[in-house]
Formats: structure tokens, sequence, C-alpha cells
């Protein structure tokens, strides 16, 4: 699959935006670097898909509970000062968005070298595949 230059920038900026987005977890919660992470990770995916699809993506039916909720939070934490409420909320609607796309995620992890070793050891295997197959989790 050959990516055009727009796409590989969208990739560039989702990326910069997971890793400030974590960045600003492990500090605590910065609400600057959440609402950066935020803000370019929402802009990376715009560049890759495309304005239409990205419209299209984010406004279905079955997928606008996790839209408002995952725009929420963002404002939430851009404009208030109740951060990890804002980021509950924004994480409950990732989850609601991007949950199709987790087995897939998961499987590519599966084949990388130290973390596929990680996810295919026994107890951890069987987790993700309970989780993965909509059962209920032993906790």
């Amino acid at each position: 699959m050959i990516f055009t230059d727009q796409q590989k920038i969208g990739v560039m900026l989702s990326a910069m935006g997971s890793f400030f987005s974590i960045l600003g977890i492990f500090l605590f919660l910065d609400r600057g670097l959440l609402a950066i992470g935020n803000l370019l990770f929402i802009s990376g995916i715009v560049l890759i898909l495309g304005l239409h699809k990205t419209s299209k993506f984010f406004f279905q039916v079955k997928k606008i509970k996790g839209t408002i909720c995952f725009f929420f939070g963002i404002l939430i934490v851009i404009f208030t000062k109740w951060t990890f409420v804002g980021l509950l909320i924004e994480i409950f609607g990732f989850i609601n968005l991007f949950g199709d796309a987790f087995p897939i995620v998961i499987s590519v992890m599966r084949k990388l070298p130290i973390i596929g070793n990680i996810l295919n050891y026994p107890p951890i295997a069987r987790l993700i595949n309970k989780t993965s197959a909509g059962e209920e989790l032993p906790f």
C-alpha cells in the first residue's frame, strides 16, 4: 500500500498525538500535554482519512455515543481543570469509537518480537482472547 505525503504526515501527527497523550498521563495528567496530544491525534486522523471519510466515520449512527463522549472529554480536558474526569470520558468514547479495531491491533502486536512474546504468554493470552471474544473479565 502506497501512502500519499498527506497520509504520511497524518500518521506522524497521530503518532505524536499518542506520544503527547501518554506523556501527559505519565506526568500526572498534565492538561497542556493532553490537549496537544488530542489535537494532534485528531488532525492526524483527518489527514490520513480525509475530511469526508473522517466525518463519515465519527458521525455513524452506531458510533454517535462514542463520538459525543470522545469530543466532550477533549473539551473538558482543554477548558476545565477536571482533567481526570475529562480523560475518563474521552477513554470511554475512544473505546466505543475504535473498539472494533482492537482485535486487529492485537493480532499485529502478537507478531512483534518482544511484545508478541508477552502477549502470547498463556495467562495474558487467555485474558486477551476472552476480551476480544466479548466475554466478561474475571475480575
